[in-house]
């Protein structure tokens, strides 16, 4: 189990959101804690504490006025941990190999590959003939109906058909190195870990997982080791006292 940090980019902003309220009109989003510290100050400050595996997300779409700002600021922080995080945030075929090029260990693809409802699969094949299987971190960002976790698509806000289950999880992972899956309901909120969710990837636990959502606490941290049976990697934004809360960085950091 290995904390992968974070660094999420929002109307040229490093910030931690509710990632719920997002929206690309107005580029709206309720803001939990904005950083006075560019990204690429986060970016070395990893490289230095000697946490990969990390994540890079634009959260402006490309049709935004500050997207290329947001983008900037995230080539500044892959160069300067090249090869230390994975980005995400409007990747597409065509755009991948920049990416990478740029100094991304991965890129991670959402909505290229699930829009409107709808999972794309041939998208996500023309994306493995561009980055490589190897290269590619797979979001499965989910919410929870009453007989299960599905996908969701369009800033989390329309569920897919696709059923988050050991089968499901067993075909996409021929298709991707690694998986990035948000519990939607309590991402940002530091209200405490999807315990259901958790549970199901670590049992499953054939590639490497990261889960995302609500943990708040070293007590949550203990409480995810016993669920994912030490399988499941985790991301902390909101709740870390680097970006507003309370729960020690330096604490967190060991899990590496």
């Amino acid at each position: 189990m290995r904390f992968r940090p974070c660094i999420d980019i929002h109307n040229g902003k490093v910030k931690q959101i509710v990632g719920s309220s997002l929206r690309d009109e107005g580029d709206r989003a309720d803001t939990n804690f904005a950083s006075e510290l560019d990204a690429a100050f986060y970016a070395e400050m990893y490289k230095k504490d000697g946490l990969k595996g990390g994540h890079i997300i634009l959260l402006n779409s490309a049709g935004s006025e500050y997207y290329e700002e947001s983008k900037r600021l995230a080539l500044e922080a892959l160069a300067a941990y090249p090869g230390g995080m994975q980005i995400g945030g409007g990747i597409t075929a065509e755009n991948a190999e920049f990416f990478l090029d740029a100094g991304a260990s991965h890129v991670i693809v959402t909505s290229y590959v699930f829009k409107n409802g709808t999972f794309y699969k041939e998208n996500l094949k023309r994306l493995m003939s561009a980055a490589g299987r190897d290269n590619i971190v797979l979001d499965l960002s989910c919410r929870k109906k009453e007989d299960g976790y599905y996908v969701v698509t369009d800033r989390w806000q329309k569920f897919t058909d696709m059923k988050l289950t050991d089968k499901v999880l067993s075909d996409l992972s021929a298709c991707c190195d690694e998986f990035l899956i948000h519990g939607v309901d309590v991402e940002g909120k530091r209200s405490g870990m999807e315990e259901d969710l958790v549970r199901m990837l670590g049992k499953w636990g054939r590639i490497p997982v990261t889960y995302a959502g609500g943990i708040r606490s070293e007590e949550d941290l203990d409480r995810l080791k016993e669920l994912g049976g030490g399988k499941v990697d985790f991301t902390v934004g909101s709740a870390l006292d680097l970006f507003g809360g309370e729960l020690p960085y330096d604490n967190v950091k060991r899990y590496r």
